[in-house]
């Protein structure tokens, strides 16, 4: 009994430590916003995925203004299988054909974004969902290579209604589909998405959720995660082919968005419980965050 009791004064007071060292951070941040790509691996396993949506509405609670982006890859497989039509890839992109984007937008916009905002509200936040063609949010053209249907890039952001939601105490969660001006539906990767809207917004922080710890200096070595770096050491990086394959466009994206002045953005791992927590109220962190050259302090 006594050890029992013990154990649970030794947790008690381990839990009021570490609130109290966040602090400064829920100081340091209330009020701001931050965007949070949700995908991977954090999104297929029902624990991690318990966990992550607690973590937002825990932002929410502690008073940052937290809004998701979505995409849902392994969903839109499994229903194109379903519907016996053949996913298809060309230089990582998937190929939409009129009847895949018919399917893209059905998964994203119908199930997995509801199926989020159902999450966030049974943790006790509450969250609406939208795509990019609600209140003109965002804006698509084709992105231009050939033989890959309907896959567009941004060419314009309207957050007038994320702003009034937030405002409002609302948490969006925002899938990935938008519309040109014909209103020609597009299938827009969620990554470069949720830098555009970070920079749209203004943002404190973008934070990628990913399969990997970050960036790492030795592929496959994660001792050698790079834990803080400038614009201009993620771009060398690039060129030196240290970041590679998958990683190249999540970094350009970060970039992209330091430069439309987001203050940081984050790489981390989804597969780590309360990632997200770890990143944003711990000294260390657990991700790699990338900065303006004069942020680096």
């Amino acid at each position: 009994m006594f050890n029992d009791s013990e154990y649970i004064r030794e947790t008690e007071a381990t839990r009021v430590r570490v609130l109290s060292e966040a602090l400064p951070y829920i100081q340091q941040f209330a009020g701001r916003t931050v965007v949070v790509k949700y995908g991977g691996a954090a999104m297929k396993d029902s624990s991690l995925k318990d966990k992550v949506i607690r973590d937002i509405v825990f932002l929410s609670y502690v008073g940052l203004r937290p809004i998701v982006v979505h995409g849902g890859g392994p969903e839109i497989n499994s229903w194109l299988d379903k519907l016996g039509i053949e996913p298809q890839f060309k230089n990582g992109l998937r190929v939409t054909d009129a009847a895949t984007m018919d399917v893209v937008e059905m998964v994203l916009v119908g199930r997995v974004n509801k199926e989020i905002v159902s999450l966030i509200n049974r943790a006790g936040g509450s969250a609406v969902g939208l795509c990019g063609k609600d209140g003109n949010l965002i804006k698509a053209r084709p992105q231009g290579q050939e033989g890959i249907g309907f896959v567009g890039e941004v060419t314009n952001m309207d957050v007038n209604i994320l702003e009034a939601l937030v405002k409002s105490g609302y948490i969006p969660v925002v899938s990935s589909v938008a519309a040109d001006e014909t209103g020609q539906a597009y299938n827009i990767n969620a990554d470069t998405a949720a830098g555009e809207l970070a920079a749209a917004l203004g943002a404190e922080k973008l934070i990628l959720l990913t399969d990997t710890p970050g960036i790492l200096k030795e592929y496959k070595d994660p001792s050698s995660l790079l834990h803080k770096l400038d614009i201009q050491q993620a771009r060398e990086l690039i060129s030196q082919g240290v970041v590679s394959g998958g990683m190249i466009p999540k970094v350009n994206c970060c970039v992209r968005s330091l430069a439309q002045g987001v203050h940081a953005a984050h790489i981390i791992d989804g597969r780590i419980p309360h990632a997200l927590l770890l990143e944003i109220f711990t000294d260390s962190g657990i991700g790699s965050m990338i900065v303006a050259s004069e942020f680096m302090g």
